[in-house]
């Protein structure tokens, strides 16, 4: 009986051991890109269309060497992330439906922290193979954090990013996310750094 109940055991202990592990393969296979920045604004004026110094008017560049000479020029605009979860029951993987539930991020400009936050709430990544976008409100005083730089070159940079001709190659974001997974809530073990176009 005692020969039983120990193999009894094993076996289900092999179970666990195998549940886990593969809980734990499905959620580290979640990728995370850049993918987009949308809706700039910097002290209000939108610059969605302007691809230079020169498609600012008169009475916007006022207003921003203002606020530059007060040391503040708000900028907001959102960044979208986009994850992936391949767990779609190919590749001899089970297919299996994943949680964000914690998404504490550090936002990087050129290499410099400006912002850090987190979602408000869990974001659902279904298993199946498509992509989800995790939007993040960003919002920081630029004039602040790039003290100095004059208004052309803070200008230029926010053109940079969401000019007509944006990219987001200069941003860069450091989270260590919270994954929801059948067996319960699991964290990364290390941050991970989020780019442009690149899967991590």
């Amino acid at each position: 009986m005692q020969k039983i109940i120990s193999t009894i055991l094993l076996i289900i202990f092999l179970f666990v051991g195998c549940s886990v592990l593969k809980t734990v393969e499905n959620f580290s296979r979640l990728k995370y890109k850049i993918h987009s920045s949308t809706d700039y604004q910097i002290l209000g004026i939108n610059i969605k269309e302007k691809k230079s110094l020169n498609d600012f008017s008169s009475f916007e560049m006022l207003k921003l060497t203002t606020g530059l000479l007060k040391g503040t020029l708000p900028l907001s605009f959102t960044l979208n992330v986009e994850t992936k979860n391949p767990n779609d029951g190919s590749g001899g993987y089970p297919k299996t439906d994943l949680s964000i539930e914690s998404f504490p991020w550090h936002l990087l400009l050129n290499d410099k922290e400006v912002l850090n936050g987190n979602i408000p709430q869990p974001i659902l990544v279904p298993g199946k193979g498509e992509s989800t976008l995790i939007p993040l409100r960003i919002e920081f005083d630029i004039a602040k954090n790039f003290k100095e730089k004059n208004i052309d070159d803070i200008l230029f940079l926010v053109l940079q990013m969401g000019g007509l001709k944006g990219s987001t190659s200069n941003l860069k974001l450091i989270t260590r996310p919270v994954v929801g997974t059948p067996m319960g809530s699991i964290e990364y073990p290390n941050n991970i750094t989020i780019i442009d176009k690149t899967y991590n």
